[in-house]
């Protein structure tokens, strides 16, 4: 399972020109599936994602997650997460997990990261074309994959 998360001022989601999710300071998180992942790689990730220290202190250190500041999420599911680009330039998405597979995975993350946090979790609409607006806030761009905790 991978994650791009961004800290954001705000950040929403909209589908045929109808905000379907927003959310002002907190975490912006693209999420994609592949076939491979199971509950732990939901688990350590949402873990992961709730308890990195990416916001401010007092001080301006990143000390902070976002629970800690009491961020809001966004989640975003995002199959291109899983491109790979070794061959030609067309990319392949074949690590992907398909829909009947990444849709319930990607609603357990939510619910997960839901309870963690202790609040309801923003989201896109699964398998929409989404635009996504965001205010990246630093900017803190994170990358994490769950099969490559580094």
């Amino acid at each position: 399972m991978r994650a791009l998360l961004q800290r954001v001022s705000e950040a929403s989601v909209s589908v045929n020109g109808d905000v379907v999710g927003q959310i002002g300071s907190g975490l912006l998180v693209l999420v994609g599936v592949e076939e491979a992942d199971t509950a732990a790689d939901i688990d350590w990730l949402a873990r992961k994602l709730i308890n990195l220290r990416i916001f401010n202190d007092e001080q301006g250190v990143m000390n902070w997650s976002v629970l800690d500041v009491g961020g809001e999420v966004l989640a975003v599911s995002q199959f291109t997460l899983h491109a790979s680009c070794k061959k030609g330039n067309r990319p392949s998405y074949s690590r992907a997990a398909k829909g009947d597979v990444s849709e319930p995975m990607y609603q357990q993350f939510c619910h997960s990261v839901q309870q963690l946090l202790g609040k309801p979790v923003a989201q896109g609409q699964f398998g929409a074309d989404m635009k996504v607006s965001l205010i990246n806030d630093g900017p803190v761009t994170i990358w994490l994959d769950s099969k490559q905790p580094e």
